[in-house]
């Protein structure tokens, strides 16, 4: 643990509340405010899409303009925007550049993925370098999530080496690894970096074209990803997606992590998008958001059946086609509903529209995203299905665990980290988990699940107060990043020959 407080800064492509895709940006905003409740400096440098409006909410745009220094002597002007992350002092910076962010997607658009997003990510690195160089902050490390900002180590080892900023950490943390940003050559002369050192296949090239996850897991001083056994699994074939063996040679800087959950978003004692709030020692409100669930979706409203809820992208990581192909066999073996809430594939959208037809009042479905109704979905089901193909660490399963609503999910990733193997006989466990992705392995694990709620209805009540009673906040998370920092510090300053002992950066 550092001895004291630290200048961190983050650069994150998402960032909750303020945009959000997936995981990610849970992390970034979650790892924001608790490392500024510890008292940190913290900020953090994301683009200003175009589905944001700083006037309307208030925030400040930074004096003058801000220039970021592309490659052949280009000089870009934006604008910055600054909020204070809510519930913290940390400070957001919002990149205002029209050409790159102004678009309401922000990876990909309605034909696929942006055919700019080598510049556009680029982009984002460069100008968390030039933020920390135009305000003389110079931070002890800058925390990088996935291959969007994969450039900033890069930055760091080459043109900034020997910069005031050259002494700062970096931590990069690969969220999926699935996503690379793989582009062509061309991306580094767009960045201004040097071709000679990064285009090599012990950086950032990879079969000719520009890796941006490669590049930032070669560059970085320490590597994490969102849960222990997925730092396990993407060091072998099956899950490395092609960089294991990058990964399997810098192991020994690579540590698993598991993400928390904030707690003052996902708590159903004080969930304000719920008909009743409830804790794990008064459940009378669970009860009535089962209710409440049941009649929004069509449901049949009885209380004595089990309900399996999921809320997820359809597409294949997830799992879903797998829960789809036994809707059948499940509605003629069990005595149970399901509700689905969810947006992706559109085949498989609607296949779950013509399931909820074909079974009135047990199959329920809602295609598209509403965040009230994922916490309605948290709080009424009395299961939850996560039977991800892979998972590098989930949130889902651990907001189940807090409202609880016991997860059945596939052993991948975070979720063996997370779920705790219902042990029958033993007062152990807060879900269910099964092997094999498949639709069988899915059936058998819902089957179990089920037999639990009618024939060891103790059993079940055993899971839900483990579950909930289970610390799943961010503050342990916290603490080992925090650790990761201390010995990114000083592997960084030991590797320059600066052997004092690891003393943040001083401006």
């Amino acid at each position: 643990m550092p001895k004291k407080p630290l200048k961190i800064l983050q650069v994150a492509p998402e960032i909750a509340p303020y945009s959000k895709v997936g995981g990610l940006a849970d992390v970034s905003g979650a790892l924001t405010k608790e490392m500024s409740r510890q008292g940190h400096d913290v900020r953090v440098i994301t683009p200003l899409y175009g589905f944001l409006n700083p006037q309307e909410n208030g925030w400040e745009a930074e004096p003058g303009a801000f220039s970021v220094h592309l490659g052949n002597h280009r000089e870009e002007f934006c604008r910055l925007w600054r909020d204070t992350y809510p519930g913290s002092e940390a400070q957001v910076y919002f990149i205002e550049y029209g050409k790159y962010y102004d678009r309401h997607e922000i990876y990909t658009g309605p034909w696929g993925g942006h055919s700019d997003n080598h510049e556009r990510f680029a982009f984002l690195s460069r100008a968390a370098i030039d933020y920390c160089h135009s305000r003389k902050w110079y931070p002890d490390v800058i925390h990088c999530h996935d291959w969007t900002c994969g450039f900033v180590p890069i930055y760091l080892n080459t043109t900034e080496y020997n910069t005031p900023l050259g002494r700062a950490a970096t931590v990069f943390t690969i969220h999926n690894l699935m996503h690379q940003g793989v582009f062509g050559r061309e991306v580094l002369a767009f960045a201004g970096l040097p071709t000679s050192e990064v285009f090599r296949p012990d950086n950032a090239e990879s079969m000719g074209l520009v890796n941006m996850m490669k590049g930032g897991i070669y560059n970085s001083t320490k590597i994490t990803t969102v849960s222990p056994n997925y730092a396990a699994e993407i060091q072998g074939p099956e899950y490395g997606c092609g960089l294991n063996h990058i990964l399997k040679y810098r192991a020994a800087d690579l540590i698993g992590i598991i993400n928390g959950i904030d707690t003052d978003e996902w708590n159903p004692a004080t969930d304000p998008h719920l008909p009743a709030n409830y804790s794990v020692d008064d459940l009378s409100g669970k009860a009535v958001c089962k209710r409440a669930l049941q009649e929004t979706l069509g449901l049949e409203q009885n209380p004595k059946l089990p309900l399996f809820c999921a809320v997820a992208r359809l597409f294949d990581q997830k799992g879903l086609d797998l829960l789809a192909g036994i809707v059948p066999w499940l509605m003629e073996e069990m005595k149970i509903q399901v509700a689905l809430l969810g947006a992706g594939d559109p085949g498989l959208e609607q296949t779950f529209r013509d399931l909820a037809t074909r079974y009135p009042g047990r199959v329920g479905t809602h295609i598209g995203f509403s965040n009230p109704l994922a916490h309605l979905f948290e709080a009424g089901g009395d299961f939850f299905l996560m039977p991800s193909r892979f998972e590098p660490c989930g949130l889902n399963q651990m907001y189940s665990m807090a409202y609880g609503t016991l997860p059945v999910v596939r052993s991948t990733g975070g979720l063996v980290d997370s779920v705790e193997q219902y042990s029958e006989g033993r007062s152990r466990g807060t879900g269910f988990r099964f092997e094999e992705a498949s639709g069988k392995a899915l059936y058998y694990a819902m089957g179990w699940a089920c037999s639990t709620w009618y024939d060891r209805p103790e059993d079940y009540r055993m899971l839900q107060r483990n579950a909930m009673t289970r610390d799943l906040s961010w503050s342990n998370s916290a603490s080992k990043y925090l650790d990761v920092y201390s010995w990114a510090i000083d592997a960084r300053l030991r590797g320059m020959g600066v052997v004092e002992d690891a003393k943040p950066v001083q401006s």
